[in-house]
């Protein structure tokens, strides 16, 4: 794609320079010298003076979070987030390429799948609850079955997360496909620029869904419930299944009191992952399932729902001292409301902010939602 369609089609020439983005966006806010505003301006210069090549190499490319946050305050609907997604593909094609952190091994591990080897995907599946080979409802976990050991020094585990999600699944009556021949969604390979490997990977997974006979595919993950939701329509048209995350699958079974919560004494504080939040405007399902736990008291943060705070970093990438500072903020804004507890939504969200729990003095419990709906099984 030229630079020159990248600018009209993300409307960077309705850009105001009123700078709103820059003191929208938490690495802005950081030491780190970065600008959404100045990138536009850049990008537009580059272009005016025929600077293209340079422009493909910019290192600043690769500092966006593409957490959203500037798209909800630009007063021109500037669509910062496409110019970042089309621009970071063409560096890519350049030869230039993002900074992956913990030594690129995911994105090896996206790579080595779209050679077709065969998976273990389901063991775990097998240990949790009950799965079948084919039906209506899919039951997608994308990259959680590989997180564990790669953060095994953690102690967290995503894999609980979807064997918490499969038990509940099972509970309300239904037992979902799991395959082992499921892919990543190529969430991370979109954002960082590897468009051919995402196209691979999200072709292959729809053919799989197709194959299985689904109509309705449940999400853990709001990385790929996004991805599926928004992005695999532009790319390959209809679908041919529904997309739903958990929460809002489930929802109606805990309003209803199918799903009954247990008792639970503490003081509660929620982090709106970016993809569940500002990406797919799933701001109210987890609060509300929140607010049916008994005994429970729920405190906002100051930066709730649209308005929250990035957990620091995206796609395995670009993890740095100014990824540290920001989750370190939002810990402590979680700390300044009371809470003893907060709560989580996206496994990446939780690895991110544990990673800069366990190097600070703060003391706070760090919880995915699906573990609090878990004591309801025991």
């Amino acid at each position: 794609m030229e630079l020159k369609e990248i600018i009209d089609k993300a409307k960077l020439f309705y850009c105001l320079d009123c700078g709103v983005c820059s003191g929208s966006c938490p690495v802005s806010r950081t030491p780190i010298e970065y600008s959404p505003r100045l990138q536009v301006g850049k990008l537009l210069l580059s272009v005016d003076l025929g600077m293209e090549e340079e422009a493909l190499k910019d290192p600043d490319i690769w500092r966006c979070l593409t957490c959203g946050q500037c798209l909800q305050r630009c007063p021109q609907k500037v669509d910062y987030l496409e110019f970042i997604k089309d621009i970071r593909e063409e560096a890519v094609k350049a030869g230039s390429k993002a900074d992956y952190s913990h030594h690129g091994i995911l994105q090896a591990i996206m790579e080595i799948q779209n050679l077709g080897v065969n998976q273990n995907k389901t063991a775990w599946a097998k240990e949790s609850g009950n799965i079948v080979r084919e039906g209506e409802y899919y039951f997608f976990t994308g990259c959680l079955p590989f997180f564990d050991p790669v953060f095994k020094d953690l102690n967290v585990s995503s894999l609980n997360i979807a064997g918490n999600m499969l038990k509940i699944i099972n509970k309300i009556g239904i037992a979902p496909v799991v395959s082992d021949e499921e892919r990543c969604c190529g969430h991370d390979m979109m954002w960082n620029g590897e468009i051919d490997s995402f196209k691979k990977l999200a072709a292959f997974n729809i053919e799989l869904i197709r194959r299985k006979g689904s109509k309705k595919v449940i999400f853990a993950c709001p990385e790929g419930y996004s991805i599926f939701k928004k992005y695999y329509p532009v790319y390959f048209g209809e679908l041919g299944f529904e997309v739903i995350h958990f929460y809002d699958f489930i929802l109606d079974k805990v309003k209803g009191g199918e799903l009954k919560l247990p008792s639970l004494e503490g003081t509660l504080t929620y982090h709106d992952p970016c993809r569940l939040g500002r990406f797919s405007g799933i701001y109210e399902t987890p609060r509300e399932i929140i607010a049916s736990i008994p005994g429970v008291t729920f405190v906002e943060m100051d930066r709730n729902r649209e308005k929250a705070l990035c957990c620091g970093t995206t796609g395995w990438a670009g993890c740095s001292t100014c990824s540290k500072q920001i989750q370190i903020d939002r810990l402590n804004e979680a700390k300044a409301t009371g809470a003893n507890i907060l709560i989580t939504a996206c496994p990446k969200c939780r690895i991110h902010l544990t990673c800069a729990l366990i190097g600070s003095d703060l003391k706070i419990e760090i919880k995915d939602l699906s573990d609090l709906l878990a004591m309801a099984l025991v």
